[in-house]
């Protein structure tokens, strides 16, 4: 689906290129046609959901 020279690697390495940014709304449009959101979660083009990529609250650190 990229047009841009290079084109992008294939799934599971580096991101596509954002081609459509929404930060108001939340949400970036790659260039392979996934839609990706602040939550981290993402909708690929074969209409497949991913679940956001939650921090367990144990792992957090608190600032003092």
């Amino acid at each position: 689906m990229c047009s841009h020279r290079p084109s992008c690697p294939g799934p599971d390495t580096v991101p596509a290129h954002v081609v459509a940014a929404r930060p108001e709304q939340g949400w970036y449009l790659l260039c392979d046609g996934a839609i990706v959101f602040d939550d981290t979660g993402e909708l690929l083009p074969d209409g497949r959901a991913v679940g956001p990529r939650r921090v367990a609250a144990g792992a957090l650190t608190i600032a003092a």
